[in-house]
């Protein structure tokens, strides 16, 4: 599953990175949203690539997000099992809890270059591959 995380606000970006982003559950900087891994989502996480950054979540690290942040949408629902099911296959509408986690700034910052270089060069945006769950860890 991929985690995305926005870094950047909505100052001059394109009407279609936008629209991506609503589709991605990302309206606000510092939200994560957990999509499936398909093709379909990596034409969307290419769109968006200049202002957010995004990489492979781990079990572990999904479990500790649901918990900590997650909405319930449904009474009676229980955030562990939620969790599980979710990375059986379920969808989040169908367990009771929301696409979209809202995260606080990172602890000590991101990278060294910042937010508009990208994670490749020493800045924060793009594909961090594993490297993801150790922002995440920061974040919550």
């Amino acid at each position: 599953m991929y985690a995305i995380i926005r870094i950047r606000g909505n100052v001059s970006i394109s009407p279609d990175t936008q629209k991506t982003f609503e589709m991605l559950n990302l309206r606000r900087v510092n939200n994560l949203s957990v999509w499936p891994e398909s093709n379909h989502t990596l034409k969307m996480l290419k769109k968006v690539e200049n202002y957010s950054t995004f990489g492979i979540i781990d079990e572990n690290t999904f479990k500790k997000v649901v918990e900590k942040r997650g909405k319930i949408l449904k009474k009676d629902v229980d955030v562990k099992k939620a969790s599980e099911e979710i990375l059986k296959g379920k969808k989040f509408s169908e367990v009771g809890i929301k696409n979209c986690f809202r995260l606080s700034p990172p602890k000590k910052g991101f990278e060294r270059k910042g937010i508009k270089k990208p994670f490749s060069i020493g800045g924060a945006l793009g594909n961090r591959k594993e490297k993801i769950n150790e922002l995440i860890e920061k974040m919550l």
